[in-house]
């Protein structure tokens, strides 16, 4: 259904935004460069580590690291612009590897990168605290408290404004390791508006497009 919807984006000049952090998008790409040729898609790709082995452990089934930049790379040679959400930054898990991640992901052809920092919400709190107590017992005391020390002292966040950045010293150094990420290895790249002016209503209604 991705490739079709990506007909129908083309079809209708129709701006769109792709989130994803799996190599299979790379199936589509001939559509792809043809939406980016008028500046009509860009693509966001997850990056949480430049260590397999917590890949494996924070996400055992999604493309390896090294594909994932690779698919960077191959969309940023092919025009189309490529977006980096370092997301989610965990405290004591990959927090320490933001300058690697950010220099490993510009080298690669991403144009920007932007971040988020774990919040646990609902059952994933008591979900994720199960998880690290078995997969890392040595620090998961350590990594709960400093998740806490970004969200006013809970696991869980949802106020509006903060909940994606947090809040406290941690956050703060989050910030600023970004800040000095961006500054390093993106200060002279630019990420493209997505192009609106091309995109007309249809004149049956939203129906037209199916």
């Amino acid at each position: 259904i991705t490739r079709q919807c990506l007909e129908v984006f083309l079809k209708y000049k129709h701006p769109t935004a792709i989130i994803t952090k799996n190599s299979l998008v790379l199936r589509d790409i001939d559509l792809l460069k043809k939406l980016a040729e008028e500046q009509l898609v860009s693509v966001h790709v997850s990056v949480t580590s430049l260590s397999e082995k917590t890949r494996m452990l924070l996400e055992p089934r999604t493309t390896t690291i090294q594909k994932r930049l690779e698919t960077i790379r191959v969309l940023s040679e092919n025009g189309i612009p490529v977006n980096v959400m370092l997301a989610p930054i965990i405290p004591g898990i990959n927090s320490h590897e933001i300058l690697p991640m950010a220099k490993a992901v510009s080298e690669a052809g991403a144009l920007s990168i932007a971040h988020t920092v774990v919040r646990l919400n609902g059952a994933i709190g008591e979900i994720f605290t199960d998880w690290i107590r078995k997969a890392m017992p040595d620090r998961a005391d350590k990594v709960l408290h400093q998740i806490e020390a970004c969200h006013g002292g809970s696991l869980n966040d949802s106020r509006w404004g903060s909940r994606m950045r947090g809040e406290g010293e941690m956050a703060e150094m989050i910030r600023s390791q970004m800040h000095l990420a961006k500054r390093k290895y993106f200060a002279d790249k630019k990420f493209p508006q997505l192009n609106t002016s091309l995109h007309a209503p249809y004149k049956d209604g939203q129906l037209k497009l199916f």
